[in-house]
């Protein structure tokens, strides 16, 4: 894990970097004091119609397309602007001038008692996965507690003493991750989820047949905003559009062979449905801290998992300079950053998700996904 100094000056930096010019627009727009809103992907109870909405409050969802058309009606010296079809559209193009149009919708849609046929209750909505992610990154190991305990499990499985810190220091990776001087951490680690497992916050966790070991973990998910390629980490905050949760579902019952000791990262982590998203993204000017961020796991009630990414080895900007030096990130591409600790792997008497349990994943600020896990059958929907 990072020195406290290490950790500590990365934090300073990136906020640093980060917080010039803050919410700016979104403030200029709405009359010097930003309203604080969240963004989600929604279908229409009883049709197909599906949306791109501003959620206030957590209780109303404001379709832009339709609210953006009143809005040029009461404003008609300001530019027209034509909506964005879907969640990427709307990230790519957010920088250049929609983030103050949205801004201005949300700042009427708040002071406004009326109820247009273009705001809907929430609970009248099907939440959908908030964005399509064309790619998903997810860190492994980077809370040390998680990796400690899965460490100590395997030995107490094996009859084994827990074991030793590793004798030397990881070495850095030319052209990828060049590690500084006193940084004893290993370096950053992602693996690749496929975009076809992602359902919505509300949607079924499907147990695939014949597999008896399905795991949970709770994270904390970067939305990347622009085209990234060699960013550095002090320069990571510019490139965030802001952040959602992932439950990354995980096959803990191996593949039942030698083959690469036995891993499996195909297996373990993308069948249908292991990858939850949502419920919405919260633009980054609006989370305070990301990298002091509450996050829970409650299976039928009791609390899994309690963390903070405040624990992470890397940080959020580390994971996205990382990344970057391996291959181009794009508006709506998602890092996840990490399980912490409390999975069932790191358990001798572990509690493995079965069919008509409910699952719920929380991240401060954010919200909150709840999902049935159901068996496999034939017919059922997983996306």
């Amino acid at each position: 894990m990072a020195s406290a100094a290490i950790r500590s000056t990365i934090g300073i930096l990136v906020l640093a970097v980060g917080f010039v010019g803050y919410d700016s627009g979104a403030a200029a727009q709405s009359g010097g004091s930003a309203v604080a809103y969240k963004l989600g992907t929604f279908e229409v109870e009883g049709s197909s119609r599906t949306f791109v909405g501003i959620v206030l409050n957590d209780t109303k969802v404001i379709d832009i397309a339709q609210a953006n058309t009143a809005w040029e009606g009461r404003n008609a010296s300001a530019p027209k602007m034509t909506m964005p079809d879907d969640m990427k559209q709307l990230i790519a193009r957010y920088e250049s001038g929609l983030k103050a149009r949205l801004a201005s919708i949300a700042a009427d849609e708040a002071a406004s008692a009326a109820a247009p046929a273009y705001a809907h209750p929430l609970s009248r909505l099907r939440i959908l996965p908030p964005v399509r992610p064309s790619l998903i990154l997810n860190a492994g190991g980077n809370y040390s507690e998680h990796s400690r305990g899965i460490a100590e499990q395997q030995a107490r499985a094996a009859g084994q003493a827990p074991p030793p810190a590793p004798a030397t220091a990881a070495q850095s990776a030319p052209g990828i991750w060049i590690r500084q001087a006193g940084d004893t951490r290993d370096n950053p680690y992602l693996f690749l989820k496929s975009p076809t497992v992602v359902t919505g916050p509300n949607d079924p966790i499907v147990v695939p047949r014949g597999r008896d070991r399905i795991d949970f973990e709770c994270e904390f998910v970067t939305v990347i905003g622009r085209p990234a390629k060699y960013v550095d980490v002090a320069s990571a905050a510019d490139y965030i559009f802001g952040y959602t949760a992932e439950i990354d579902v995980s096959d803990r019952g191996g593949r039942g062979d030698r083959k690469m000791g036995g891993s499996d990262w195909l297996v373990g982590k993308n069948h249908d449905t292991f990858g939850p998203i949502g419920p919405f993204i919260v633009p980054k000017e609006f989370l305070k801290d990301p990298m002091n961020t509450r996050h829970t796991f409650r299976l039928n009630g009791d609390v899994m998992q309690d963390s903070n990414t405040s624990r992470m080895d890397h940080s959020i900007y580390e994971l996205l300079s990382y990344a970057s030096n391996i291959l181009t990130l794009s508006p709506g591409d998602l890092i996840a950053a990490g399980s912490p600790a409390g999975t069932n792997i790191e358990r001798a008497e572990p509690r493995w998700m079965r069919a008509g349990d409910r699952a719920v994943c929380e991240i401060e600020g954010i919200g909150i996904q709840t999902h049935d896990v159901v068996a496999e059958r034939p017919g059922l929907a997983t996306r």
